[in-house]
């Protein structure tokens, strides 16, 4: 399988930060190589060109940013999803990074 990656945007970083180290776990553990990175939503057009994006999720906490993420990355044809709620708030790497993975297939 090719390499995807995935980025995850929310309002600053830091608690997406930590969901990033835990997927990056699972996928380890899963035998899966995909590049997972948080970025803040206000830095989110710089990593767009910076890097070959296959998934954006957003925290629940941009959940109303999800139309305009959708819209600015329709031309590239990038799912777009906010990140399971329960599973942001326990953060289950594991179920996030097969969320991702179902949306990069």
């Amino acid at each position: 399988m090719a390499e995807k990656t995935m980025m995850l945007c929310c309002a600053a970083g830091m608690s997406t930060s930590m969901l990033v180290a835990r997927m990056q776990d699972a996928a380890k553990k899963d035998g899966v190589e995909v590049n997972i990175f948080a970025c803040p939503v206000a830095e989110a057009d710089d990593k767009l060109a910076e890097n070959d994006v296959s998934v954006i999720l957003l925290g629940p906490q941009v959940r109303y940013m999800l139309d305009s993420f959708k819209k600015k990355v329709a031309d590239k044809q990038i799912p777009v999803a906010v990140i399971d709620m329960q599973a942001y708030g326990m953060m289950d790497g594991e179920k996030v990074l097969q969320q991702g993975l179902k949306l990069a297939k």
